[in-house]
């Protein structure tokens, strides 16, 4: 266990139909899923749109986050692939109260793991006094954390590198440091991280599974039997076989038209892909009712 502990959502943006930020709506669906289990949100993670997303829209949106009654359990996503721009915006979060953050190595540029450790250590000096979750995702990044890497980070940084969030999967079921959160990105590793000494999860997926999730992780942690975990890794299997974001908007698009708006490239399901997924769902009766606290 670490600092950071439970379900995270990697949580949706939400835009209008201009395809500019709408804080309030993405504000409010954050809300929602911390009153619907999760522990935690991050905004601007790869879920997010982070990458599609300007600097001057992130910046807006943070400065209206310390009004939320949940602002303690928001983590912010950097999502950026200049150290300049991670900077000021850790920054400009830190002076209105943040100081939780996920931040991937910049895309693009291949490079190794001394540079890896170069650009933690850059930011770590120009931010001072934070806290950092790795995000470790090759697929969209380019670079998979070494054990030895993480390791070398948390040696040197250990008041500033507080956990991982494993979208690779090559570090949760052997990277062991104390006090240390280590956080894979699927429901379906959620139960077995756990006996392994996981932290919890961070997931695009808890959008909309976060009841199942948490009841999940309560289970475990009051020793309880499991009655949820193959449903969640059930609906977690058949969003995995399409884009999540996708998969996510397309979902939530039938409650509110305004998450049908995704930044180019990105888009809906199709609508073959829309049948076949909509079909699985109900197949394992997965609906809206599921979104509903009980």
């Amino acid at each position: 266990m670490g600092y950071f502990n439970g379900i995270y959502a990697a949580s949706l943006s939400i835009l209008d139909n201009n395809l500019q930020l709408n804080c309030e709506k993405t504000l409010k669906h954050a809300e929602n899923l911390v009153e619907k289990g999760c522990h935690g949100v991050i905004f601007f993670g790869s879920t997010g749109q982070s990458q599609l997303i300007s600097l001057s829209e992130k910046i807006k949106l943070i400065n209206i986050l310390p009004k939320s009654k949940h602002k303690d359990k928001f983590i912010i996503g950097t999502g950026l692939n200049s150290l300049g721009d991670n900077i000021s915006l850790i920054n400009i979060s830190k002076s209105i109260g943040f100081e939780n953050f996920l931040v991937m190595p910049p895309a693009y540029y291949k490079y190794n793991e001394n540079d890896v450790f170069n650009f933690y250590s850059k930011l770590i000096d120009n931010v001072k006094e934070c806290r950092i979750i790795l995000y470790n995702f090759e697929k969209l990044s380019g670079y998979k954390f070494s054990i030895e890497c993480v390791s070398k980070l948390v040696e040197n940084f250990p008041k500033h590198i507080m956990g991982v969030k494993d979208s690779s999967y090559n570090l949760y079921e052997k990277l062991k440091i104390k006090n240390f959160s280590v956080m894979p990105g699927s429901e379906s590793k959620l139960l077995k991280g756990l006996e392994l000494g996981c932290s919890g999860i961070i997931t695009a997926t808890t959008n909309v599974t976060s009841i199942l999730a948490r009841d999940v992780y309560d289970k475990f942690q009051n020793g309880s039997d499991q009655s949820s975990n193959e449903k969640l890794c059930l609906v977690r299997g058949i969003f995995d076989k399409f884009n999540l974001i996708s998969g996510l908007h397309t979902f939530m698009s039938q409650i509110d038209q305004d998450y049908q708006n995704l930044i180019p490239p990105l888009k809906l399901l199709n609508e073959d892909e829309k049948k076949i997924f909509f079909d699985e769902l109900q197949k394992i009766d997965f609906d809206f009712k599921h979104l509903k606290a009980a």
